[in-house]
């Protein structure tokens, strides 16, 4: 059988790494595309000496020339985390718009798959919910956080016009909050943010009236979900992440608990456009995709509190 090359952009993030796992274990050849911006080398060190794993630094908002054949082209790179995005506003905007476009432009010369990491923020702060894949979004074009969830809506309609005018074999993932090891200690989305900040005896930053909600995917079932769609033949939009909703303060006191921590829950103001609920619906995964997650969140609470203590240093409490 022929080998199956995958290329992944922004291969040494969270996600990515996860990812680039994941196709070595099914069998692909993998190349791993990433400048590490915000990725790390040390995310895929583990798999350095797999002979089907090729790194390549570079920034994908630049053409993209990759020799030999290429069957699909995931592109997962970008910043993802509020920290980043409105610290890089203008890198953020550039790899949903320019990148897309050269991550789709190799596809197009490769007869290549082309699968794009969207994301929950094109739903905005949603006026419905759950949230179906039919749902339009409620976005501030103009606000903090505009630039991640146009760049994520540019590249959405990038990829649907590269398969309607040039006939692309395309996928479009929308990702739900996900958590897992390999996360970045300064982060600065909730679950790193909390456990760093309990591990270390600090007040652990609740914003808001911690109501607001997130449902939470443990990153294995995630990336077992982002595969499946791969190999799927299904074009629209797909949501990929776990129905479980929990307010934000319930998850500080959840990881306060696992970490038996001494620490504090202390309230800041919500930072501009914090959306007040999110919740897939994930009826098209579950029907099409036989997909639903499987990890339990304090199983996966767990598993990446291990993660955290390793980079950390602190063996602090119990769980």
């Amino acid at each position: 059988m022929a080998e199956i090359v995958t290329v992944v952009t922004g291969g040494a993030g969270f996600l990515g790494s996860h990812l680039c796992e994941k196709l070595l274990a099914v069998g692909h050849h993998v190349i791993c595309i990433d400048n590490l911006i915000t990725g790390d080398k040390a995310n895929i060190d583990h798999l350095s000496g797999n002979p089907r794993l090729r790194f390549v630094d570079h920034d994908v908002t630049n053409f993209i020339e990759i020799d030999g054949p290429v069957n699909n082209v995931l592109h997962f790179a970008s910043p993802a985390s509020p920290i980043d995005y409105l610290k890089l506003p203008i890198q953020t905007l550039k790899v949903g718009s320019l990148g897309t476009h050269k991550a789709l432009g190799l596809a197009k010369a490769k007869a290549a798959r082309f699968l794009i990491a969207s994301t929950s923020e094109v739903y905005g702060d949603p006026l419905i919910h759950p949230q179906k894949e039919s749902y339009w979004g409620n976005v501030n074009p103009i606000g903090s956080r505009g630039v991640y969830d146009e760049a994520k809506r540019f590249s959405e309609a990038m990829t649907m016009a590269y398969h309607r005018y040039h006939g692309l074999d395309t996928r479009i993932v929308r990702i739900f909050n996900t958590y897992g090891p390999r996360m970045r200690v300064n982060d600065g989305r909730a679950i790193p943010a909390f456990m760093s900040q309990a591990l270390r005896g600090e007040d652990m930053t609740v914003f808001g009236d911690g109501k607001q909600t997130r449902s939470v995917c443990y990153v294995d079932d995630l990336i077992d979900g982002i595969y499946r769609l791969l190999i799927s033949d299904i074009i629209e939009p797909t949501n990929i992440g776990n129905p479980d909703e929990i307010p934000i303060l319930q998850l500080a006191k959840e990881i306060q608990e696992l970490t038996g921590t001494s620490s504090k829950i202390v309230f800041r103001p919500l930072p501009e456009d914090d959306p007040k609920i999110r919740q897939p619906d994930i009826s098209k995964a579950k029907n099409l995709l036989s997909w639903e997650p499987k990890v339990e969140r304090i199983e996966g609470l767990k598993k990446t509190l291990e993660y955290f203590r390793s980079k950390i240093g602190v063996h602090a409490g119990r769980g």
